[in-house]
């Protein structure tokens, strides 16, 4: 009877250190002192487990604190590089890039943006694996080394064939970086800490949209320069990136086991929050079991295929708002500054919802709301007409924008959080986030060419696409976190409840298999 009353105490006690690593308030805690031979039990008041456990949570705030300090703003800088590298095609176009260089063809600059998507494809699950096999600092810093040379040469390109060459290497650039940042941040932050930051990570991809318009407005307000404004606008975005990538190879901490950014009283309490995860693999090299793990679940393709759809909306926005905006009667310059709300709203929206999923643990939802605001969008861009429109129509038609644009940018952190969240080792994590572009960002090739010049300004084709694939997106989501649900629950009965918490998982061999494992629905 007393070892029942014992084992009763310790599942309690770990539950309660489960809720603390959420977050929750610290109670205070007890110490059993039974008298067995009069059959009396009492608790006696001590504080030494509750002051240990505060200093252990002011511990952890202080580490969390110097971590953000210096990984967040790269990862930032990084994702606003990129996004800029990768976005500022759509403005050139309207500058006359379209017209000098790709010869006034329509299908020469649906090219031009498909090229990125190729290398960025074909390279994303190696790419991501490297971030894994050596330190992902040196990696990902070698990434932004070779989009930012890459996307600065865009400004000398004279002929397609060159500019195709550039685009093609900014793609595998950022196959070393998008999702190898994703797996970075989890050797460093534990599931409830992680789609928030992905969220601030990605939010630089809104700040780009945004700084992108900005800056293509200004250089649209030179006059008289001898360098033609397209080219300007390269020179002012790539050039900045080869500094960053420099900071980024000198700065980033790299491992938790390895980091002198660290002292080593905080390397053992980043471990030690790691271990209690199971997120804190002690070494380095590809698993080549959790590659395959990762490439025969079937849940890793039904979620890069829901990435997929969220790509085709985003792949629109990046090549055709500009194009899309000037639609509504605005001048080139003008539809250029006119691009930058709709990024604002997406940023606070999107960070916003990362924390509302981050506090509740659930990625399902928030992905299919966000769904829905992105059939709002198409749905009010395709029927409402901007031929001859009224001042509500082209306010309707300004707010699908701003609905297509949020809902492209706040389904990346969901996403990538959840694909991470429901993989067990850090090689099937590693791949599983690879094959999100790798499979995720096959429907932003088809984005290139859904918006064509003689089609506009409706261009019912593209918006029919997005409108159509935005609602696979939804049902798949709806299927899959339903299904998460349903195996936690069945999970539950075979192994006679739910496991206690911070329970070590033999998540390396056995990956999301093991006894213990419950998904993120």
């Amino acid at each position: 009877m007393e070892s029942e009353k014992r084992e009763a105490r310790f599942v309690e006690d770990t539950k309660h250190d489960d809720h603390e690593s959420g977050g929750g308030a610290i109670q205070k805690t007890y110490t059993n002192t039974t008298d067995t031979e009069k059959g009396s039990t009492s608790y006696a008041a001590s504080t030494t487990g509750l002051d240990h456990r505060l200093e252990t949570k002011r511990a952890e705030r202080r580490l969390l604190l110097k971590l953000d300090v210096i990984i967040l703003p790269l990862a930032a800088l990084l994702y606003l590089s990129a996004y800029l590298d990768r976005g500022n095609l759509g403005n050139a176009r309207l500058q006359g890039l379209q017209a000098t260089v790709l010869r006034g063809s329509d299908t020469n600059y649906s090219l031009a943006l498909s090229c990125f998507y190729i290398t960025y494809i074909i390279l994303s699950i190696p790419g991501t694996l490297l971030a894994k096999a050596i330190l992902p600092s040196t990696s990902i810093s070698l990434g932004a080394l070779i989009w930012s040379i890459a996307a600065t040469c865009q400004a000398g390109a004279f002929s397609p064939a060159a500019l195709y060459v550039c685009r093609l290497f900014v793609g595998v650039g950022e196959a070393m970086f998008g999702q190898a940042m994703a797996l970075y941040f989890t050797y460093w932050y534990l599931p409830h800490e992680l789609s928030k930051r992905i969220g601030l990570f990605i939010s630089a991809g809104a700040l780009a949209g945004a700084f992108g318009g900005l800056i293509s407005y200004g250089v649209a307000r030179i006059q008289h320069s001898p360098i033609i404004q397209w080219r300007i606008l390269f020179l002012i975005e790539g050039l900045p990136s080869f500094l960053l990538a420099v900071v980024v190879f000198l700065f980033l901490p790299s491992r938790p086991q390895t980091s002198r950014y660290l002292t080593e009283e905080e390397r053992t309490l980043a471990l030690t929050r790691l271990n209690r995860k199971n997120l804190g693999e002690g070494h380095t090299g590809v698993d080549w079991k959790g590659v395959k793990r990762a490439l025969v679940d079937w849940k890793t393709y039904v979620v890069a295929v829901i990435y997929s759809c969220m790509n085709l909306g985003l792949g629109s926005v990046t090549g055709f708002l500009p194009t899309i905006v000037k639609g509504l009667g605005y001048s080139n310059a003008d539809a250029q500054l006119f691009t930058v709300p709709p990024y604002v709203v997406a940023l606070v929206f999107m960070l916003l919802i990362a924390s509302y999923s981050d506090h509740y643990q659930t990625r399902g939802i928030p992905v299919i709301s966000v769904f829905c605001i992105s059939i709002v969008g198409w749905a009010i861009l395709l029927s409402v007409t901007p031929i001859h429109p009224t001042h509500a129509q082209l306010h309707a038609r300004y707010f699908g924008c701003i609905c297509v644009v949020t809902a492209g940018y706040s389904n990346i952190p969901l996403i990538m959080s959840w694909q991470s969240g429901n993989t067990g080792s850090q090689s099937q994590r590693a791949t599983s986030l690879g094959m999100l572009n790798s499979i995720g960002q096959c429907l932003s090739v088809l984005a290139a060419f859904l918006f064509p010049t003689p089609e506009g300004p409706r261009f019912i084709k593209g918006c029919s696409l997005n409108l159509a694939f935005s609602a696979l997106g939804l049902l798949l989501t709806l299927g899959m976190t339903g299904w998460y649900r349903w195996e936690n629950r069945r999970r539950d009965r075979v192994e006679g409840g739910k496991p206690p918490g911070d329970v070590v998982l033999n998540v390396v061999e056995e990956f999301d298999l093991a006894k213990g494992f419950r998904y993120t629905p």
